[in-house]
C-alpha cells in the first residue's frame, strides 16, 4: 500500500517511564511558563480612570456637521443610507420653509435623521459617499446602555452643537483637501455672497 503523504509517522506504543508517569517534568515546565508571565508588565488597565490611545484614523460615534453660518449641512439625498451595508441609517426629507434659512443649507433637509447604534459596523461607507461632507465618525465613543431603544441615534445626538464644534480634519483625505482648494469645484461650499 503507498502512503499519500510523505509526512506520515508510525504510532509507538512504547511504556512511559516512572518520571513520565509521574508528570513532574510537565508540571515543572507548566509552572515556569507561569511563573514567567507572572513577572511580565500587565496588559490590563483600569478603563474609567485610564484610558487606551486610539488610532487616530478611529471611527467612533457619528457626527452631523454644521457649516460655518450654523446650517446643517445635510440635504436628505440618502446617499449615506444607501451606502450602508448593515441598513442603519434612516431619514426623512422635508422642505425647507420661509425662515428657515440660517438652520438648514438647502431647500431640502432631514426632518429626521436617525441611526441604529446596534446595527452600525461602523466602516465608514456613510461618510465617504456624503457629498455635502455632513457626516462624520469621530473618535468618541458611544456611550454603554441598558435598554435597545437608546441606541436609535437621532438629531437630538447626532448634530453638533455650535459652541462644541466636533474636529473632523483627521478624517478627511489628502485629496478631499486638495479639491477644496480650488475655486472652480466650489459647488460644495456655501456661497456666503447670497446673505
Amino acid at each position: 500500500m503507498q502512503a499519500l503523504t510523505t509526512r506520515s509517522k508510525v504510532a509507538v506504543d512504547k511504556k512511559m517511564t516512572l518520571k513520565e508517569r509521574l508528570y513532574l517534568p510537565a508540571i515543572i515546565g507548566g509552572m515556569a511558563i507561569t511563573l514567567k508571565h507572572f513577572f511580565m508588565k500587565k496588559v490590563t488597565i483600569q478603563y474609567p480612570e485610564q484610558t487606551r490611545e486610539f488610532a487616530p484614523v478611529y471611527r467612533g460615534q457619528h457626527v452631523l456637521k454644521r457649516d460655518d453660518n450654523g446650517a446643517e449641512r445635510c440635504t436628505a439625498c440618502g446617499l449615506c443610507a444607501v451606502a450602508c451595508p448593515a441598513e442603519a441609517i434612516t431619514m426623512t426629507a422635508a422642505e425647507r420653509k420661509k425662515g428657515e434659512e440660517n438652520l438648514y443649507r438647502e431647500e431640502k433637509y432631514a426632518s429626521v435623521y436617525e441611526i441604529n447604534m446596534l446595527r452600525c459596523i461602523f466602516c465608514g461607507l456613510c461618510e465617504e459617499a456624503c457629498p455635502k461632507e455632513a457626516i462624520f465618525l469621530t473618535d468618541r465613543k458611544v456611550d454603554s446602555e441598558y435598554q435597545r431603544g437608546i441606541f436609535v441615534y437621532g438629531k437630538d445626538k447626532l448634530v453638533e452643537k455650535m459652541d462644541e464644534r466636533v474636529d473632523v480634519s483627521k478624517r478627511q483625505t489628502k485629496e478631499v483637501i486638495e479639491f477644496k482648494k480650488h475655486p472652480e469645484y466650489a459647488h460644495n461650499q456655501l456661497n456666503k455672497s447670497l446673505k
